[in-house]
């Protein structure tokens, strides 16, 4: 039969080309020679009687076909990985491990507090949390590297086979130092801000869509000095000390502004506004660990979300550009 020819490395290969979108990473990350991994891609495709990658000038892409098979490759992996991971728990007596990708807002606002929730619970769990892009925490949860995601709702074509559970909205926020200079400018406008260094989400950033967009329509396409960072220790300490203008969702920096430590330009930003939630494998059971910390973050994020309408009320008279 078909599904008998093909075996755990041609998948393993399959999906790590196409995350890594190159043949020549995906043999670095798999130990292997090029050659060893397009065999296997050239073994699957005969398999298949389709072509599933193409190579172009930006690297390897999915073809229709490969497309199609990608989501149901990751389910395989995926599902394999959970089965060998419950028998190696089982082994060691209980103890269980539970893997969480987290978007650095979520890291920075809400990750501690959810920490030190789950803990009080007495399980004996050991926890594994990773922080990173959300295109990279996706790929890494669909082929079952993690259990969970926390951060804001992917693209549409990235949430196939994937379950989000909505948790609070969140907005970017146009932050600066106390005293900065477009704080007190008469007619202040949100172009006077590209005369100055600019903290931007860079390219891939789940935000920077949403704020290339929202510039766009208030008339600001060129900012000459930009650095892109996802950075929050670098971007907190570089406007405390610059004249700097950091384009960061509100999360990252909620605690510092109402505490006086930073600013808000008068920058109305709603139309940034994005959900932030739980983001599961929706062919996956959660374990009762997995369900007891998605709990944690819950409670967690019903006290952050008053906290982030305090601050909204705090700021409620600020002038709107």
């Amino acid at each position: 039969m078909l599904e008998n020819r093909i075996k755990y490395r041609h998948l393993q290969c399959f999906l790590e080309v196409t995350r890594q979108g190159s043949v020549v990473r995906a043999a670095d990350v798999l130990a292997l020679t090029q050659p060893a991994v397009s065999k296997k891609l050239k073994e699957l495709e005969d398999i298949l009687g389709v072509r599933l990658l193409e190579r172009s000038k930006k690297g390897v892409e999915l073809t229709p076909f490969g497309k199609v098979f990608l989501e149901h490759a990751s389910t395989s992996v995926a599902a394999l990985r959970e089965g060998t991971e419950r028998v190696a728990q089982a082994q060691q007596k209980g103890i269980s491990r539970i893997s969480i990708g987290v978007l650095p807002t979520v890291a920075t606002s809400i990750l501690p507090e959810s920490v030190k929730r789950f803990r009080t619970g007495g399980l004996d769990v050991r926890l594994h949390l990773v922080s990173g892009p959300n295109a990279l925490l996706m790929s890494q949860l669909r082929v079952g590297e993690l259990d969970l995601v926390v951060g804001r709702l992917g693209v549409p074509e990235a949430m196939s086979g994937l379950s989000f559970q909505h948790l609070y909205s969140e907005q970017v926020t146009f932050t600066v130092r106390p005293n900065h200079p477009l704080l007190t400018k008469e007619n202040f406008q949100i172009s006077d801000i590209a005369n100055y260094t600019v903290l931007y989400p860079p390219k891939g950033s789940i935000t920077a869509p949403y704020v290339d967009r929202f510039l766009l329509s208030q008339g600001v396409s060129t900012l000459t000095d930009r650095i892109d960072t996802v950075s929050d220790s670098f971007g907190k300490e570089f406007i405390r000390n610059n004249d700097a203008v950091w384009i960061i969702s509100r999360g990252v920096v909620a605690r510092e502004i109402s505490d006086g430590e930073l600013d808000e330009l008068p920058i109305d930003t709603k139309e940034t506004l994005g959900a932030v939630g739980l983001t599961t494998r929706a062919d996956s059971v959660p374990s009762l660990a997995l369900k007891l910390f998605m709990n944690a973050i819950r409670d967690t994020a019903q006290t952050l979300d008053s906290y982030y309408k305090h601050i909204d009320h705090h700021h409620k008279d600020s002038p709107v550009v």
